[in-house]
């Protein structure tokens, strides 16, 4: 069997994006319609992870402003304006094929898609906020309105990873 690889999100796999984010994250629903706005106004920050089975993960970001997260299940309509930062929606891989180092890759695309940025921020969920300091992103959760993150839950945090002046990012071979 074909090992998955990552590749360039397309129309077509938004149904598999779905089904897999409503596996992944029964608690956090978001529209189709969300997905597909995060893809039209920014594409460069839409990967899937792709394998003869369908798709097996994602990886969704865009241009933001910081400490300014956007609410869950928003469709945004165009980049907003003042954006000073990058965004990670989400980062998902398939409970099947985690421990493969399918997840750090994906976190990999996503930060060079916001390579032009100095600052990213994400919403870390689901007590994943170990995963997210080994990439180098810090709780700044003080820092955001507690409505901010309201919908995301109770153990919700939200992160900055600040990039340094000499980035390495490993890739896939």
């Amino acid at each position: 069997m074909e090992e998955p690889v990552w590749r360039e999100m397309r129309e077509g796999d938004l149904e598999g994006v779905m089904a897999l984010a409503a596996e992944v994250h029964p608690g956090l629903p978001e529209r189709i319609d969300v997905f597909a706005d995060r893809l039209a106004i920014f594409p460069a920050g839409c990967q899937v992870l792709s394998s003869q089975a369908g798709i097996e993960g994602y990886a969704v970001s865009h241009p933001a402003k910081l400490f300014e997260p956007p609410p869950l299940d928003e469709v945004l309509g165009a980049l907003p304006p003042g954006t000073d930062g990058y965004y990670i929606h989400d980062v998902v891989v398939s409970p099947r094929l985690r421990g493969a180092g399918h997840a750090r890759i994906g976190v990999y695309h996503a930060l060079d898609a916001g390579a032009a940025f100095t600052e990213t921020g994400l919403i870390a969920v689901y007590g994943t906020t170990p995963f997210w300091e080994r990439f180098g992103f810090a709780d700044r959760t003080k820092s955001v309105r507690p409505e901010k993150l309201r919908l995301y839950g109770p153990d919700a945090r939200y992160m900055v990873r600040r990039k340094s002046a000499i980035e390495f990012t490993p890739r896939a071979g």
